[in-house]
């Protein structure tokens, strides 16, 4: 369907739904104008809901509705959560191996020497990281 049919159709579309407002808005306005015919539903007493019934079928309602949305999210929770472990443990990995490198640069000093303090606060911080990592690796593969 090109661009000029369907803007064509969606014209009639509003010209015709124009037309059935303007009769309606008419009829609307003859049935006020005319004050001595009463309608139909003039002789009946309105009928009020019982209020407790309302709020029993509505509070069912809302929790078949709430029941419904979470069934049909529990799956894509359960993949969040595992999505969510493996792109952390991917995070920690890089950090790992950030630390990695920089205990490679700085070997020579892990006895002695002027970066001791940094190369094993390196060790330390690629250990825990690279801890972590396998372990939100291993998580999501329990999930």
């Amino acid at each position: 369907m090109s661009a000029n049919d369907l803007g064509r159709k969606l014209g009639i579309g509003v010209r015709v739904a124009g037309r059935i407002a303007k009769q309606r808005a008419e009829q609307a306005s003859a049935a006020t104008a005319q004050p001595n015919q009463q309608s139909p539903t003039a002789d009946r007493p309105i009928a009020r809901p019982n209020i407790k019934e309302v709020a029993t079928r509505s509070h069912n309602l809302t929790r078949a509705a709430g029941r419904g949305v979470g069934g049909f999210l529990r799956p894509f929770g359960r993949v969040g959560g595992i999505l969510w472990l493996e792109v952390t443990g991917f995070f920690f990995g890089l950090f790992a191996l950030y630390f990695a490198q920089d205990l490679y640069r700085i070997r020579q000093s892990y006895l002695s020497g002027p970066n001791h303090a940094h190369f094993l606060l390196s060790a330390v911080a690629c250990v825990v990281f690279l801890y972590l990592s396998v372990s939100a690796f291993w998580r999501a593969g329990k999930k």
